[in-house]
């Protein structure tokens, strides 16, 4: 599967590298431009709220062009974004951040749907889609130390200005590949609906606004819980920020290795634990983790619990990806174009809601902000029927 999928895989990949110069190199960055680190660091709002827009008002539109071209347009977006970045003024960096936020809600779905059209059962389209999930989930934890060492040859503008080459060159060749080709025909055979009947018929679909409020409460949770993870090991147990980053390591390995296994078991033609009990599986795991990581007494236990977090995220993050993808049918670069628009959302309501809760509670209160959410979540889990 992997070497029929590799050029999405690729592009999967690609499409974390400029937002991870970004975060790398925020301090030199901030200097370049003339701005403070939290001012230059507040820009990457302007990437999700772009991510907002563009993901829900494109979404009907993905499914009426041939997937390659859809993703050759996020690639090119991704490209121009990066080399506007690597200019370093503030205006520059603006124009980055909202660019990349809009390129990576066109470049996600289409490259998702894509792999699942590469397969004809549900079970393997499904496997498909969280493939490229795992690829990105994986270069999440190995794009920093990959980045390091050309960094250390041409800085971070040399990083930025590489990944325009790569993403240019990889639009190229997915214009190529899907020039002349139209976009997938419907099961039925019959013509493709209006704009605004797609949002409709994506609404009727059995768990789909479930699953989409699911994905977006899960990714509040869990990346508001990144957020503070750093100062909360730094302050409780007084971690330098170069074992930190093996903190890290291992919350994007567990991560990774939740999302491809959960991914692989689930496309199983008949699983033990079918795809829906498995989400709800996820989502007790989230809770029992969080509920405990921030009471927890000793080092070995809270990375146990970290540990666990990243599991069971990647496990419901894989579920919901397999569920869209196998309910949606025809309509499944619509549905993941609106996952990964909530998704977006989720992840600046996290921080900002992890924020709330840790200046009225201390991190009481961001483990009562996160239990909460990820509570709902598993009333919303019930409801996503078999």
């Amino acid at each position: 599967m992997a070497r029929r999928l590799w050029p999405f895989l690729l592009a999967s990949a690609v499409s974390l590298i400029p937002f991870t110069v970004f975060g790398m190199y925020l301090v030199p960055i901030a200097g370049a431009a003339g701005g403070n680190v939290a001012e230059i660091g507040g820009l990457r709002g302007l990437g999700g709220l772009a991510a907002l827009i563009v993901g829900f008002s494109l979404a009907p539109l993905i499914d009426r062009l041939a997937r390659e071209l859809v993703a050759a347009g996020g690639l090119a977006l991704l490209g121009i974004s990066a080399a506007l970045g690597a200019i370093g003024n503030v205006f520059a960096l603006a124009a980055f951040c909202l660019l990349i936020g809009a390129s990576t809600s066109i470049l996600a779905p289409s490259i998702g749907a894509a792999a699942a059209d590469r397969f004809a059962t549900p079970a393997a389209a499904g496997r498909a889609a969280t493939l490229v999930s795992a690829t990105t989930s994986a270069m999440a934890m190995l794009a920093a130390p990959v980045l390091a060492v050309p960094g250390m040859l041409w800085g971070w503008r040399g990083n930025l200005l590489a990944a325009s080459v790569i993403s240019l060159a990889l639009s190229a060749a997915f214009f190529w590949r899907g020039r002349g080709r139209k976009a997938p025909l419907r099961a039925d055979g019959g013509q493709r609906m209006s704009y605004l009947a797609t949002y409709r018929e994506l609404a009727r679909i059995p768990g789909a606004v479930p699953l989409l409020v699911i994905a977006m409460l899960r990714t509040a949770a869990f990346m508001g819980y990144l957020a503070y993870l750093a100062a909360f090991y730094d302050e409780k147990f007084d971690l330098a920020p170069g074992w930190f980053a093996l903190v890290w390591s291992l919350s994007g390995a567990s991560f990774f290795l939740g999302n491809l296994l959960a991914g692989r078991y689930i496309a199983l033609e008949r699983p033990w634990i079918g795809p829906e009990k498995m989400l709800l599986v996820g989502l007790a795991v989230a809770l029992t983790s969080v509920s405990a990581f921030y009471f927890s007494p000793s080092l070995p236990l809270t990375l146990l619990f970290t540990a666990l977090m990243g599991a069971g995220h990647a496990t419901v993050a894989a579920c919901v990806t397999t569920l869209l993808v196998r309910r949606s049918g025809d309509l499944r670069g619509s549905a993941l174009s609106v996952n990964a628009a909530g998704m977006s959302l989720g992840t600046f309501l996290g921080a900002a809601l992890g924020g709330l809760g840790l200046g009225l509670g201390g991190y009481p209160g961001t483990a009562l902000t996160f239990a909460s959410i990820t509570l709902i979540a598993v009333l919303f889990s019930l409801r996503v029927r078999r």
